[in-house]
């Protein structure tokens, strides 16, 4: 945040803060691809196994799973640790101290009942609005690079990747 409150981000506008950042972006998604594939734990490369625990609590509530899978099973917490290494560094002094918050009330092992009420006092301050924008990220980017494992955020969608797209056909086809 700059002295008038105002971020870089919003005064760039998304497109542009997502293309100068495009090629980071990219990498988290990979990193957090290689390791989902991988079977083994993944390492962390900014988050603690503790603070890790905390993100991927706050990244299943915030796209639960239900009757499809959710940020857990998707990876948003690889995606959200390489994202905190690589475009979005300036944020693991929020991220560090948005996570101590809840960890300090035990939030990984809260209920779910809990823990939305834990979410629910903070969903207006930067930390959680943050960690959202992580977590919609992460499960709904390519699987080819990764964080959206399993197809699992195009499923819930209804995203329907194919190799080759047909324009739509409407009323003005009617007029040739």
């Amino acid at each position: 945040m700059g002295h008038s409150g105002i971020s870089r981000r919003c005064v760039l506008g998304l497109p542009a803060y997502l293309a100068a950042c495009w090629p980071e972006i990219l990498a988290a998604q990979e990193h957090a691809h290689r390791a989902a594939q991988s079977g083994a734990p993944g390492k962390f490369e900014f988050l603690s196994p503790a603070q890790a625990a905390v993100v991927d609590a706050i990244a299943a509530q915030i796209i639960h799973s239900g009757d499809s899978p959710g940020a857990r099973e998707a990876g948003a917490v690889y995606f959200i640790d390489r994202a905190l290494t690589t475009f979005e560094s300036e944020k693991k002094r929020l991220y560090a101290e948005g996570v101590a918050r809840l960890e300090a009330q035990g939030f990984a092992r809260l209920t779910s009942e809990q823990q939305i009420q834990a979410l629910q006092a903070i969903e207006k301050t930067e930390f959680f609005q943050t960690i959202r924008a992580h977590t919609i990220m992460s499960f709904l980017a390519s699987p080819e690079y990764g964080g959206n494992r399993d197809l699992a955020g195009w499923k819930w969608i209804g995203f329907e990747d194919r190799f080759a797209f047909e324009p739509p056909f409407g009323y003005y086809d009617a007029q040739e």
